[in-house]
């Protein structure tokens, strides 16, 4: 048996205007402070609904919010509907995705903090995190300013690493979000797929300590 790493990399795949992502967010981050020394997390941007640019239709605002609710539920979390009222609306991730590989660029110590704020802004508060002037909002607090932010933002190398991030996950079979899997050389391991509660997930991923690198 080999040895296992001294420092498991774990991979969250996530997308800052995914809802099941809202409620699972604060679990990774509990347990990165419970295996604090013991694991890192490395985020990974999904693309939920990246490059949209039609507005939803009646329909796909039905199945948004029977999802939304449904990740109310578990998370107990607080949702802002208001979203679904916007005639025009369109659900836009890719600028999120970006802004946090930005973040990353910036602060990548803050990641999963910046990724709290901007789950909270869009769905608790109800802000369109699709917009640069709210985008630049969500981060100011943590100490990145907007000159320093639309310097990276806005660049072509930004916005192909976003695409290449979302074509990595694609090539990572991921076909919920979020997901989970423990970093190793030659295959990623799945631990998560979809929400769960934080027992349910240090579960899987003592489970997955114990199979042999």
């Amino acid at each position: 048996m080999q040895k296992l790493p001294e420092n498991p990399v774990l991979m969250y795949v996530t997308d800052p205007m995914c809802a099941w992502c809202y409620g699972f967010t604060p679990i990774v981050r509990r347990l990165k402070a419970l295996w604090f020394g013991r694991i890192s997390v490395q985020v990974l941007v999904g693309g939920l609904r990246p490059y949209a640019q039609e507005p939803l239709t009646s329909s796909d605002k039905d199945k948004l919010a029977v999802s939304w609710h449904r990740a109310q539920e578990k998370s107990q979390l607080p949702f802002d509907y208001g979203f679904f009222l916007q005639p025009q609306a369109v659900y836009n991730t890719e600028p999120a995705c970006r802004a946090l590989l930005t973040v990353r660029h910036l602060r990548p110590g803050l990641i999963l903090e910046v990724l709290r704020a901007l789950h909270s802004a869009f769905y608790a508060d109800g802000l369109d995190i699709s917009q640069t002037e709210v985008l630049v909002k969500v981060v100011q607090p943590f100490g990145i300013t907007e000159n320093l932010f639309q310097a990276v933002f806005e660049t072509e190398e930004i916005y192909q690493q976003t695409q290449q991030e979302f074509e990595l996950v694609e090539r990572l079979g991921v076909s919920t979000l979020p997901s989970v899997y423990l970093d190793h050389a030659s295959s990623p391991r799945l631990i998560s797929r979809g929400f769960c509660q934080l027992p349910e997930l240090e579960d899987r991923l003592l489970q997955a300590l114990q199979i042999p690198f």
